[in-house]
């Protein structure tokens, strides 16, 4: 984790000195006026791109800190049982994934081409929620 932290700052600083240099040359390359010699696109994604590394290096030091030493899986001398938790209970027969994620293509490309699709990709989208919820109360598989 600590590598992590490393290297998350490490890109952040990077990306920072990428968008210095790269609005540098941007003054230097371009004539004109001092506001339109910048090229915002490019200067803005790459400043941003170095904060939200920064935020991301940010939060992942402080849960390094917070969990108090290193994980299981950092160390390598850790066996697989050492960092096993209970991750909870998935079913690898469910097709409630699949319809949902079908349900959620068809409202998004209703965004795309036709509005008429929207409300038939939501109400499709509605029932598969409801049936990956409920889908050990009823069936084989019910308890």
């Amino acid at each position: 984790m600590r590598t992590n932290v490393g290297l998350w700052w490490m890109l952040s600083a990077f990306f920072l000195l990428l968008a210095v240099v790269y609005t540098v040359w941007s003054l230097l390359y371009y004539q004109g006026e001092f506001v339109n010699r910048i090229e915002w696109v490019g200067s803005t994604a790459l400043l941003f791109t170095s904060i939200m590394s920064a935020l991301i290096a940010y939060y992942v030091q402080h849960v390094h800190r917070a969990q108090g030493g290193e994980l299981p899986e950092d160390v390598l001398t850790a066996d697989i049982d050492d960092g096993d938790p209970e991750l909870g209970e998935f079913s690898p027969w469910s097709w409630w994934p699949l319809v949902l994620a079908g349900s959620a293509a068809v409202a998004i490309l209703g965004l795309a081409v036709g509005t008429f699709l929207m409300p038939i990709g939501l109400a499709l989208f509605a029932v598969a929620i409801v049936g990956w919820v409920f889908e050990y109360y009823r069936g084989y598989f019910a308890r």
